[in-house]
């Protein structure tokens, strides 16, 4: 991306390329579909090279062709969040291939929907350790290799519920909450190192994990109809925010947790 003419702004030019990533690598965790390839795809769209880590190596490999259409460079690694030595082996591999990385967007996530009191503690586990634990191995193994870098972005994934409570959810809002907490805690330990880590909290987007909510007959039109937007997200929703959180127009942003949700989340009676 580069200067252009702002048609509305009296004739001063628009600095787009404080958001052009063209030669900058990111690492998507969980980017092969739903709101991680959105933003993989946004990232690309700005001229990032892409590593899509994810479990699932058919969609994986299709993510990354969809990638390389946009005239970047992509990788597919195999990655589950809940084994340590396969995301150390996933950075190593990035590394390899691309001599480094500056973005991270730890996203890999999964829910467990069951009232509290039927929640077994394995299930429990799974949440909490794919979600939250799974965040914060990700973000430790990139630390060493963003600062030999000189800095770099980290972008987790939040959630409605990061704020919100849910009769069906209790183990995926502690989860979520958990990561908007961990990312204030690592943007004050590494804002030092000139490592800016922030969250992105969507709201209500469709995706294959919202499906059976946005397909309910009764929670579908209840979402709509308390999102100001007028209509549910889409993955490409996250391109926009993903870009600025990426690149250096946010170089003085960290710590923050920010909805993209179309007003849901400030709507009131």
């Amino acid at each position: 991306m580069r200067q252009g003419q702002g048609d509305r702004g009296g004739g001063r030019d628009v600095n787009l390329e404080l958001f052009d990533l063209t030669g900058k690598v990111a690492i998507v965790t969980g980017g092969n579909g739903g709101l991680g390839l959105g933003m993989a795809m946004g990232l690309a769209s700005a001229g990032a090279n892409i590593v899509v880590a994810s479990r699932n190596q058919e969609k994986t490999e299709q993510a990354v062709h969809q990638l390389e259409a946009l005239g970047v460079k992509a990788l597919g690694v195999y990655l589950d969040v809940l084994q340590p030595a396969l995301v150390e082996a996933c950075v190593r591999q990035t590394v390899e291939a691309f001599g480094g990385f500056d973005i991270l967007v730890a996203n890999s996530g999964t829910v467990v929907r069951k009232p509290p009191e039927e929640l077994s503690i394995d299930e429990w586990d799974l949440v909490l350790d794919t979600n939250l634990k799974g965040t914060f191995l990700c973000c430790k193994a990139a630390f060493p290799h963003l600062v030999e870098r000189g800095g770099g972005k980290i972008i987790t994934n939040g959630s409605m519920f990061s704020i919100f409570g849910s009769t069906v959810r209790s183990a995926y809002p502690a989860s979520k909450g958990g990561i908007v907490q961990l990312t204030k805690s690592l943007a004050v330990a590494w804002g030092k190192y000139n490592i800016q880590v922030n969250c992105i909290v969507p709201g209500w987007l469709k995706t294959e994990l919202t499906k059976p909510v946005y397909e309910h007959p009764e929670m579908g039109p209840t979402i709509l109809k308390r999102t100001p937007a007028g209509r549910w997200g889409d993955p490409d929703d996250m391109r926009g925010i993903a870009i600025f959180l990426a690149s250096q127009a946010s170089d003085f942003v960290t710590g923050q947790a920010i909805p993209v949700d179309g007003g849901f989340s400030v709507m009131g009676i």
